[in-house]
């Protein structure tokens, strides 16, 4: 009899839960989509939607009637919720929570667009080059966070990598030279991190913390004693070219987005597939994992923890730096104090939210840009909507998932913990 008991446990637990996160997904996408089919429908005027190919009202891809786009994505959402409520489809639970999501943003933009155009090639170019910053620094993240190290630090990285961007690349008149000098400003920041969190045993959350407001005051004091006085000579860096690829380029929509566009962005996707490719395929990976989840064991191996952990933090370095040179040598064009704006902790949301994952950080990141492009867009459009609640929206869906209710966000087991070797 106790037999059976113990055998027929899991088999009444497992599902139990999964039905429980299914129909919290369920519900919370019947709501989205009630409000889409509700509130959007009545507030959307009966104009047209144009959702263009070009950077005018010509060349429609997409057109439809404003308030019945509305409705009509609002009732596919909840659709799509009251699939998940029901429990059925369970293998596509993802894609249709997805679908959920997708319809509720096209009833936004249907409301949004009426009597007015969305240009959608400028729209995902714009959002892919906003999103750059974003992947590099939560790739850097995931370096740390991987091998047991929190990396806080990516707002100083930005910050240290986008100044010596500037200043270099001024200097040399080369903006090779300021790229090459924000991976070295990267760097800086990371070792000191690596030497204090790994050597010393120092809380890596604090340390992380004071690094930031350490690359904010050197940076604000040589801007202003420097580059302030004489931008001419050191804050004025090249522009980075973009680089086109004929025949590529001329694709519809995806041509120039991803074919005639800067070297930060080939490198931000570059980097995405070649650190997904070494964390689930090489030996550094699997190793890398280990020394994250459970450093004892990785130890007793033969790993060494404190060696790779510096490894990864240095390269995570590099790797943040290079995306502070985006603000200077692609963004404005110069430097300014606190030209980052807290874009290192939106990297380090669009970590969390990412699953501690390339692709997860990269669908983040994009997920980031797209609100912001989509904010400074509706300010010029005259949108109803205050900005500020579009560049809300990532720091809410940011919340919802740590909170689980999209499923489980576990980092992993060892992040934040110092290792000493017994």
């Amino acid at each position: 009899m106790s037999t059976a008991t113990v055998q027929e446990a899991p088999v009444t637990v497992a599902p139990a839960r999964f039905m429980d996160r299914q129909r919290r997904l369920g519900v919370g996408v019947t709501l989205i989509g009630l409000v889409a089919a509700i509130l959007f429908g009545a507030l959307a005027p009966s104009q047209t939607a144009r959702f263009t190919l070009s950077e005018d009202a010509q060349g429609a891809a997409l057109s439809i009637n404003g308030q019945f786009g509305a409705i009509l994505f609002g009732v596919i959402a909840i659709a799509a919720g009251a699939v998940l409520l029901a429990g059925l489809l369970r293998r596509y639970q993802t894609t249709i929570l997805v679908l959920g999501i997708l319809a509720f943003v096209l009833s936004f933009l249907c409301w949004q667009v009426a009597g007015k155009f969305l240009p959608l090639v400028d729209t995902v170019s714009g959002s892919l080059e906003l999103a750059v910053p974003l992947i590099l620094g939560a790739l850097a993240g995931v370096l740390g966070e991987r091998s047991g190290v929190v990396n806080v630090a990516i707002e100083g990285q930005f910050l240290m990598g986008a100044f010596f961007a500037a200043l270099v690349g001024t200097m040399a008149t080369s903006v090779w030279a300021g790229l090459f000098s924000a991976a070295l400003g990267g760097v800086l920041i990371a070792a000191i991190l690596a030497v204090l969190a790994i050597r010393f045993l120092v809380d890596q959350v604090v340390v992380g913390i004071v690094l930031n407001l350490l690359a904010l005051g050197i940076t604000g004091f040589l801007y202003e004693r420097l580059m302030q006085p004489d931008a001419q000579s050191y804050n004025e860096p090249p522009k980075m070219p973009e680089w086109r690829i004929p025949g590529l380029a001329d694709i519809p929509v995806v041509g120039p987005v991803l074919f005639d566009t800067n070297l930060l962005v080939w490198l931000a996707l570059i980097l995405v597939f070649a650190l997904h490719f070494g964390l689930t395929r090489s030996r550094w990976g699997l190793r890398t994992r280990a020394v994250g989840e459970h450093p004892t064991a990785a130890d007793t191996v033969g790993i060494r923890v404190r060696g790779l952990r510096y490894l990864n933090v240095l390269i995570g370095g590099v790797i943040a730096g290079a995306g502070g040179a985006y603000f200077t040598l692609v963004s404005t064009g110069s430097f300014n104090k606190n030209m980052t704006a807290g874009a290192g902790f939106i990297a380090l949301a669009a970590l969390i939210f990412g699953r501690w994952t390339p692709f997860g950080a990269l669908g983040a990141a994009l997920f980031f840009g797209f609100a912001q492009k989509l904010a400074t867009y509706l300010s010029v459009a005259g949108s109803p909507v205050p900005s500020q609640f579009l560049n809300m929206l990532p720091y809410l869906a940011t919340i919802v998932a740590v909170a689980g209710l999209v499923g489980r966000v576990r980092g992993p087991a060892a992040a934040g913990q110092p290792y000493v070797k017994s």
